[in-house]
């Protein structure tokens, strides 16, 4: 019933999604003033939001196999 959810497509789309909901976000709180820690977090989340992104389109199918 829910395969669709794993279908590549859907997570392609739904990492490009958070790669650019996550940098908007980042973005706008950095134009309103950031602290130090605040950007560490920010640029943690950038990082893990382009490293799902990566992920989604490198990473081999296992299924494929």
């Amino acid at each position: 019933m829910l395969n669709w959810l794993r279908s590549p497509l859907v997570a392609e789309w739904a990492s490009a999604s958070a790669v650019v909901l996550v940098s908007a976000m980042v973005g706008d709180h950095a134009r309103a003033g950031m602290n130090s820690v605040q950007w560490a977090g920010g640029v943690a989340a950038m990082l893990g939001a382009v490293s799902w992104a990566v992920i989604v389109r490198v990473w081999k199918d296992q299924a494929a196999e």
